[in-house]
């Protein structure tokens, strides 16, 4: 025969549950239907996954750009006359590019680590490696643009902020993207158990656990 035993009913579980949500919201304990469905993802929510390395990079490289842009102004101002005119173009537009893409830039460097937004990092990281690399790159290398001392330097310096940036940029995207897919199994396992719990078998307000027949054993 089957066992039967008589819990507290589905329903008046599920109330309970939501008033001490609702009256002890700082207070919740294991065996609170809430820290039992959504405990796992408040603690992954709960952990800071920004990039501490990237984030320093972009606050000095926030001050080192003006003083990048200044000393290549300067630069120009002394050998723009001495180029030929297809590398005066392609100077000065390298540098429009570079000045208008690095404000995006760093803009969204900062959104996409402090608040943890995977599209604001990837353009980021797609900017810094796509744009700005080749171009500082064209500007260091090719010696048709009469490069200057001073200017190698700072092209130098812009560089090492260039690499560090796409590399920590990449190591942050892998943490962020591995946190929300968690995240989204956590809340898709979340949203299964649920169901499971409306559907689970009741006979009346007693649950009932089936127990296998017993046998008799005839003895031979």
């Amino acid at each position: 025969m089957p066992v039967f035993y008589t819990p507290i009913p589905q329903y008046l579980r599920v109330g309970l549950a939501h008033a001490s949500n609702a009256i002890f919201i700082n207070n919740r304990t294991r065996d609170s239907g809430y820290l039992q469905g959504h405990g796992v993802e408040n603690e992954v929510s709960s952990k800071i996954s920004s990039h501490l390395p990237l984030q320093m990079l972009l606050y000095f490289n926030m001050f080192f750009f003006p003083f990048w842009w200044l000393s290549e102004i300067a630069m120009l101002d002394l050998k723009f006359t001495l180029l030929p005119g297809y590398y005066q173009c392609l100077i000065v537009v390298g540098m429009v590019i570079i000045s208008v893409l690095e404000v995006l830039r760093v803009y969204l460097g900062y959104v996409g680590n402090l608040k943890e937004k995977v599209p604001e990092l990837a353009a980021f990281w797609l900017i810094s490696l796509v744009f700005q690399l080749p171009i500082l790159l064209f500007f260091l290398t090719d010696e048709g643009l009469l490069i200057l001392p001073l200017e190698r330097a700072v092209h130098c310096l812009y560089l090492g902020f260039l690499l560090c940036e796409v590399l920590s940029s990449f190591v942050a995207l892998r943490v962020m993207s591995r946190k929300l897919a968690l995240q989204f199994h956590l809340r898709q396992f979340g949203r299964t158990v649920d169901t499971f719990s409306v559907f689970s078998f009741s006979c009346g307000n007693r649950s009932v656990l089936p127990v296998l027949p017993v046998r008799d054993v005839q003895p031979k």
